[in-house]
């Protein structure tokens, strides 16, 4: 059983209120809780050595990913964060000084983004390190951005590029926060979600939410230089395609808008914002199917995202 098949056969079991606009299945929880025009977004993620980072990452650097993994889901719904609770797991014989620079590494993440680390938890975990954050933030009613609205004629877009993130992104990417507020202030996002475990992945993610299907164009697809660089001397099996579509944890934005704003969106990005690029690599279909459209002609897209438990 996979993540996704645990999760599918978890959601069903769950309390809920009628406080809860959305639950789980999108990049954060969205609450009412009778604020006049906002709702408050919750999220919840988690880092553990051997997983999401190795023993010997620069503590700073695991502080740091750990935070910013939730600021990237309160930037894909268009969110501002404001708090969060750090939990922390640590073997016996853990170093006060190292914990003291993962905290570094988080509280200025969070002190740029204007976030408070309230509070926590510690435990003992005998064999790793792991980092679990809770975040709040809000979202003005009319703004927040769900997966689940790409209609068929979209266009498909994504932030900076993709791929070879073990080669350092996956540490220190910027959360898209402020970018993702301009699309929301400027223009009508249909669909929106950060790319965590991989393009192929997480659009499967978006179009499922959408009930839509999907053709991407090959040539466009943004691949990083470290992709092009891990395959070149061997680092990587995959080409840097495949790495663009499947590496992962390279915390861009994937959304979606109406073919119309397409050109003006491009121009508005470039006058705004000198980087990230922004890049349309494809078009949201009414069948289900996701497909690649190459120079050899179309093929189902076969290439799959990170999934945990396989």
């Amino acid at each position: 059983m996979n993540e996704f098949e645990l999760i599918h056969r978890l959601i069903p079991t769950l309390p809920t209120n009628p406080s809860v606009r959305v639950g789980a299945g999108d990049d954060c929880a969205v609450l009412d809780l009778g604020l006049p025009d906002a709702w408050l977004l919750f999220k919840t993620d988690a880092v553990v050595e051997g997983i999401h980072f190795p023993a010997d990452t620069p503590p700073e650097k695991i502080g740091r990913k750990a935070l910013g993994r939730c600021l990237s889901d309160i930037a894909a719904m268009a969110g501002t964060p404001n708090s969060a609770l750090i939990t922390l797991g640590l073997p016996r014989d853990f170093e006060a000084s190292r914990v003291e620079a993962i905290y570094r590494g988080s509280n200025e993440l969070a002190r740029r983004f204007g976030v408070a680390v309230a509070g926590g938890e510690t435990t003992t975990n005998p064999e790793r390190v792991w980092i679990s954050v809770a975040m709040l933030g809000t979202v003005a009613k009319n703004k927040c951005v769900l997966r689940s609205g790409a209609n068929p004629g979209d266009a498909i877009f994504v932030t900076g590029e993709l791929g070879g993130s073990r080669a350092g992104k996956h540490l220190d990417f910027e959360p898209r926060l402020l970018e993702a507020r301009w699309l929301a202030d400027h223009f009508a996002i249909h669909a929106m979600m950060d790319i965590s475990d991989g393009l192929a992945g997480d659009l499967r993610h978006l179009l499922h939410a959408s009930q839509a299907g999907a053709e991407l164009l090959a040539d466009a697809i943004p691949i990083s230089p470290a992709a092009r660089r891990r395959a070149q001397d061997g680092r990587s099996p995959k080409t840097p395609l495949a790495a663009a579509l499947t590496d992962g944890e390279d915390f861009e934005l994937l959304f979606t808008v109406a073919s119309r704003d397409a050109v003006p969106l491009v121009d508005a990005w470039k006058q705004q914002f000198p980087e990230p690029a922004l890049h349309c690599i494809g078009k949201v279909l009414a069948e289900p199917s996701v497909n690649l459209r190459t120079r050899d002609g179309v093929r189902s897209l076969t290439e799959q995202g990170y999934v945990h438990f396989l």
